[in-house]
């Protein structure tokens, strides 16, 4: 992304009459964000859901004048800007609607590692709640996940420092921009984080410090793992609102149960009970139920040989699978360009053919 292509993209995601799933329809109809602020206001009115308002402030140029200003912060802080048509930015944050337009992002980060599981709860954390959640990483260790949470206190501390002990990497999703550490005393964490991992952020370093961001981060931890996992919490409480975003990604979620007169075990009993999330009494549950396997070396690529008839569209769903292995349903409909109640369809129909086979977490692969 040039240097000019970027502040047009940063202005067009400081607007504030216009969010992230807006913002990817006005890219995706005008082709670049400098082509949506650079088009005709009758061609803007035309699209579905962009009123006079929007259009308004699309033309505001003080927008220009800020993105201009952060462009200059994020070019003299070595900040890397993940942009959400770029290979780069998070795969699995790509099929998420309301991902951000915008990452920003500083340390050593692979986001597109196959791996990756958020660790949320509580942050009043209780001794066994720390006990289970370290040995949790330990035991996903030799698997190399990577862990992501929040870098607040109590649970996401733990699961960061877990994961620095065991030298895996770890990412803090922050609720604030990069010119700023929330809570300070955890700034001491911050090099050895950015030294195996780092943090990502959407908001800029002039926005304003607000509760209210820790909701809008939480889509982020959700969007970029491959399961979220809640280690303890009340019967409110964030790592709740980070549960649902994963559901509603069709994300796997595990729960660590605990006694029903515990208060901060009330949340994840209540993801058991009503089916939102599956039971982890045992860490090793989550390898199985994602169908992890230890990687091992000089496995032999063998070519599979079919001897059955396959329609126009089951071919489609083969030579995909085959090129990319075992995947999510919502990326299969997605890349082979079929809606995912067909694809459903589909699947099933190869299933008792004997071609693939289904796995937890909604993927499949062939067999």
């Amino acid at each position: 992304m040039s240097e000019q292509d970027l502040i047009f993209t940063l202005a067009l995601q400081h607007i504030p009459k216009i969010g992230d799933v807006t913002a990817k329809k006005l890219i995706n109809h005008c082709g670049s964000a400098e082509a949506v602020m650079t088009e005709k206001r009758e061609h803007l009115l035309k699209i579905d859901g962009i009123g006079s308002l929007m259009i308004k402030a699309i033309f505001d140029k003080n927008y220009i004048k800020d993105a201009e200003k952060e462009f200059r912060f994020i070019k003299n802080h070595g900040i890397t800007c993940l942009y959400f048509m770029d290979d780069l930015y998070p795969e699995r944050l790509k099929h998420c609607i309301d991902g951000p337009i915008l990452l920003f992002q500083v340390g050593n980060i692979n986001l597109n590692k196959q791996r990756i599981i958020s660790i949320v709860g509580t942050r009043k954390i209780t001794k066994h709640g720390v006990a289970f959640c370290e040995k949790l990483v330990e035991e996903l260790s030799p698997f190399n996940p990577t862990i992501v949470s929040g870098f607040a206190y109590g649970t996401d501390i733990t699961a960061h420092k877990s994961a620095l002990r065991h030298k895996l990497q770890t990412v803090g999703c922050l609720a604030h921009g990069l010119n700023q550490i929330y809570p300070k005393s955890h700034k001491r964490y911050m090099v050895d984080i950015e030294q195996h991992g780092g943090f990502l952020t959407d908001f800029w370093s002039t926005d304003v410090f607000d509760r209210n961001n820790f909701l809008k981060r939480n889509r982020i931890i959700a969007g970029i793992s491959e399961a979220t996992i809640v280690i303890e919490s009340a019967e409110k409480g964030g790592s709740l609102v980070t549960a649902d975003i994963a559901n509603s990604y069709n994300r796997d979620v595990f729960a660590v149960p605990g006694r029903v007169t515990d208060t901060q075990s009330l949340g994840c009993n209540n993801l058991i009970k009503t089916q939102q999330a599956h039971v982890l009494s045992n860490p090793l549950d989550v390898p199985y139920m994602l169908n992890w396997e230890l990687e091992t070396k000089d496995t032999p690529i063998v070519q599979k040989q079919l001897f059955v008839n396959l329609t126009t569209e089951e071919q489609k769903i083969f030579d995909y699978l085959q090129l990319q292995g075992k995947q999510l349903l919502d990326v299969i409909a997605l890349e082979c360009d079929m809606p995912t109640y067909k694809v459903t369809s589909i699947l099933l129909n190869m299933e008792l053919k004997g071609i693939l086979r289904p796995l937890p977490g909604k993927q499949f692969e062939l067999i």
